[in-house]
């Protein structure tokens, strides 16, 4: 008979094999005195394995996370959990409840990594993540959504540089992955340069619930969990359909200002020189065009009609079959509306 696996270290506390327990690390506290934590939800299957983090809220109006998060741990494939997943659903937890990207100190955390025990808040709050849960990691998935007034079509963004990690995102099952160097300063970049297979999902709009990007984060989850061998293979079905890779994505930006009509939506493809939408000058009888600055997938849009000089409007990624990539789209949409594992008793 094998020994008896390892509790799982995390903070002050640790997490017996074959539980999960929600563990409060530390952070701060607000002004009048009231202790923050960040709370990890540890799930230490009883056999051996990777460990995985899921983690949302980075940017603290991507609320998205929390509810793809929610609905993962109430699946059954995770009853039978070989390794280790945590669940971190709120990581900027000051942003989170001021429905703010950045934290009090107006900084961004995802360009605060890895982090300093004594530096500003958001450097405190890096290097605590990286420390208690990147540094115990042997894959990440940061979740993401569009910035304020836009929407992204799910998708992944990774450095397709790292084989392994191209691999696990495939096996996610999103429509397009998009090529992406990490910045200085994220999480992904962090996570990259510790040895941890690292994507960033991305998928709805900030401070909205978007069904297909929950249901498509969800399922991808699990199935990087399956690749990962943590969940029985019989429990989580593979994609039908392979994603799109594109190599490069770019904005389409305004070339004037005023009232934007849009003619073309996520998950479209179109190609160069596309009429995408007319910007109208809202005196006279004046428009002007938006066109498509490369041939692709829109991945991403503005939702503002009132636009100004500039602001990017149309994220297009380039890919080898703009038409292909919208029936993978089109299929994948169609696979997670039939998905018997969203039943109403299951996510309710």
């Amino acid at each position: 008979m094998s020994a008896k696996r390892a509790p799982f270290p995390i903070g002050e506390a640790s997490v017996e094999a074959g539980s999960q327990a929600v563990i409060d690390l530390p952070v701060s506290k607000f002004a009048n005195h009231t202790p923050i934590t960040l709370p990890v939800r540890v799930i230490h299957g009883r056999r051996d394995g990777p460990v995985l983090f899921v983690s949302g809220v980075i940017h603290g109006d991507e609320i998205i996370g929390v509810e793809i998060i929610r609905r993962l741990c109430r699946m059954a494939a995770l009853r039978r959990l070989r390794g280790t997943l945590l669940c971190i659903p709120i990581l900027n937890v000051f942003g989170f409840i001021n429905h703010s990207r950045y934290l009090p100190d107006r900084r961004d955390l995802n360009r605060s990594f890895p982090g300093s025990p004594n530096g500003s808040l958001a450097a405190q709050l890096a290097h605590l993540f990286t420390t208690e849960i990147v540094a115990k990691a042997d894959a990440g998935i940061d979740l993401h959504s569009a910035a304020l007034n836009r929407v992204n079509l799910p998708q992944l963004r990774l450095d397709f540089a790292h084989e392994r990690t191209l691999e696990l995102a495939t096996a996610f099952g999103v429509p397009v992955i998009v090529n992406s160097p990490p910045r200085r300063g994220s999480l992904r970049l962090t996570g990259q340069e510790s040895g941890v297979d690292m994507m960033t999902y991305e998928g709805g709009e900030a401070l909205r619930f978007d069904e297909f990007a929950v249901r498509a984060g969800v399922r991808g989850i699990l199935r990087v969990m399956k690749a990962l061998d943590m969940v029985s293979a019989r429990s989580v079905a593979d994609a039908r359909t392979t994603p799109a890779l594109s190599d490069a994505s770019a904005w389409t930006r305004a070339a004037e200002s005023g009232i934007l009509r849009t003619f073309k939506a996520p998950g479209e493809s179109v190609a160069a020189e596309d009429v995408l939408g007319v910007i109208a000058n809202p005196y006279e009888d004046i428009e002007t065009e938006v066109r498509a600055t490369l041939p692709g997938l829109i991945i991403g849009r503005t939702n503002l009609p009132v636009v100004n000089q500039g602001d990017a409007l149309f994220n297009i990624a380039r890919v080898p079959s703009a038409s292909g990539a919208e029936r993978k789209v089109d299929a994948i949409e169609t696979e997670l509306d039939g998905d018997p594992i969203f039943d109403e008793d299951e996510i309710i």
